[in-house]
């Protein structure tokens, strides 16, 4: 059981407002396998449009900064297996799951500033047609989205979208992804001048500002143009959520916030301190580059109103379920290994950070600590492959407050353990303590905020000038002729191959 001793921080600077996202999945259990059992636990409407846009409203209300929507593409079915879905489907862990993109117009149309940072995978679709994808959310919410790139880590799913094929090997898939990426850009920033729609004299569009991108690459080849005018945002912010060293690597690159977990502060700011070299390495303002760390919280008015909320919670969970996500996001089979066995370090194609973080000793982690099965799925059966934080709300936000200034972690995506209780919680009890302290915003900036905003500040509605793709951009004003001279220039320094 974790530990509730309330921690104090001795300040010795103005805090800065930390990133406060919610973290859900269009799914039954997200991280806590089985509490779609309990009964106040609604994540069994997540097929319904209330859910979404009750979600929406409430983390409004709580001047959240962004919903961050997990997806994976099929079950996991690596626990006792191979090819066993029995415990993912039995105990509701991530599965059944819908589409993320289809609920993020719905939250939209409910509020103003609330902003989405929705999972695609690199491996799902062509290019092109993610990209039109990704630009009518930009529309639609009116430069309220991002979008978390990952290149998948199931089996399962590279059979079922990729023709019956193997997972390629996971250092290929980020070079596919790089590709991947490039082609979006251009397709968002290179296709279409800033200044392309013009409506007047009657014409909509002018084709003189319309241009085909010609990219041809190893994985790819696409002509274009866009199909979509240039988005409020010109570009969707980017987000990154791998952690190993070649995933950590391309967020370097490309990325303007990063999904990255520790399971102690110090083991988090060794990751956060490799990212940030690799940030500058690539020629970037580390501030640049945010870091959230995953996090279930378990709170009430009083410390032992949420311990009795913890233990009313741990009736419920699936250690069954708990054991089929761990053995799906590590490709490590768990149930071959005793219960007082220690995991070893595998080599495996799945999540390699993953597998590091429960098999490799990190900095804070008691010298005695085994990691055996047993350890690990006491652990995973509530927040999964977050940390835990349980107590009243001056507690919670303590020790929120301490993994901030020990780690240097920008800010956290808030989990449930039942929802939306958990998220109901956050919003009554914790947030109003963190604001009060200078660590959260009581307002939005200003209304109709854009998720790049969110980020860095009123008037950041496009990258960062040290930003690979920030010199993609055809600008208003600027002929067909002049953008394609000054192109080849950006491509050579950011993206030659």
């Amino acid at each position: 059981m974790p530990t509730h001793k309330r921690q104090k921080v001795e300040l010795e600077k103005k805090p800065k407002h930390l990133i406060i996202n919610a973290f859900d999945m269009m799914c039954p259990s997200l991280q806590t396998a089985g509490l779609w059992k309990h009964p106040k636990d609604k994540s069994r409407d997540y097929n319904t449009i209330e859910y979404w846009a009750n979600l929406a409203k409430l983390l409004e209300k709580g001047k959240v900064n962004a919903l961050f929507i997990a997806d994976v593409l099929s079950g996991y079915d690596v626990y006792n297996g191979p090819r066993n879905f029995d415990a993912a489907a039995r105990s509701g862990a991530q599965f059944p799951i819908n589409d993320p993109h289809a609920a993020i117009p719905v939250m939209a149309a409910v509020t103003k500033n609330l902003t989405f940072a929705v999972t695609s995978s690199t491996i799902t679709e062509a290019p092109y047609h993610f990209a039109r994808r990704l630009a009518t959310l930009d529309h639609l919410t009116k430069g309220r989205i991002g979008w978390n790139i990952v290149s998948s880590y199931l089996d399962s799913s590279a059979r079922n979208v990729l023709n019956g094929a193997n997972l390629p090997d996971h250092d290929e898939r980020y070079d596919k992804a790089e590709e991947y990426l490039e082609v979006v850009y251009q397709l968002f920033l290179s296709s279409w001048a800033d200044d392309a729609v013009e409506l007047k004299n009657g014409v909509f569009s002018n084709p003189d500002k319309i241009r085909e991108i010609n990219y041809e690459g190893k994985h790819y080849t696409v002509p274009g143009p866009s199909i979509t005018e240039p988005t409020p945002q010109r570009l969707p912010v980017i987000l990154q959520a791998g952690a190993s060293t070649k995933g950590l690597e391309y967020a370097a690159k490309h990325a303007e916030a990063v999904f990255i977990n520790g399971m102690t502060p110090e083991g988090l700011k060794t990751k956060i301190d490799k990212l940030k070299k690799l940030v500058v390495a690539n020629g970037r303002n580390p501030d640049d580059v945010k870091t959230v760390q995953l996090v279930t919280v378990i709170t009430g008015p009083t410390h032992d109103e949420a311990i009795a909320k913890y233990k009313d919670y741990k009736q419920y969970t699936d250690k069954e379920g708990a054991q089929a996500l761990f053995s799906g996001w590590t490709g490590v089979d768990i149930g071959k290994f005793a219960y007082d066995e220690e995991l070893d370090k595998n080599q495996t194609n799945s999540i390699r950070s993953f597998v590091e973080m429960w098999t490799k000793p990190m900095p804070g982690d008691p010298p005695d600590l085994k990691k055996t099965r047993a350890t690990i799925v006491d652990q995973l059966e509530i927040g999964g492959l977050g940390i835990l934080i349980i107590g009243d709300p001056n507690e919670v936000a303590d020790e929120l407050i301490r993994w901030h200034e020990v780690s240097g972690v920008d800010g956290f995506n808030f989990t449930y353990a039942v929802s939306p209780g958990s998220f109901e919680d956050l919003v009554e009890y914790v947030i109003p303590v963190l604001q009060e302290r200078g660590y959260a915003q009581k307002e939005y900036p200003r209304e109709g905020i854009t998720f790049r905003e969110n980020l860095y500040g009123v008037g950041n509605t496009y990258l960062k000038p040290d930003h690979p793709a920030y010199g993609l951009r055809w600008r208003a004003g600027e002929t067909k002729e002049e953008f394609e001279k000054r192109l080849p220039k950006v491509l050579e320094e950011h993206f030659s191959k």
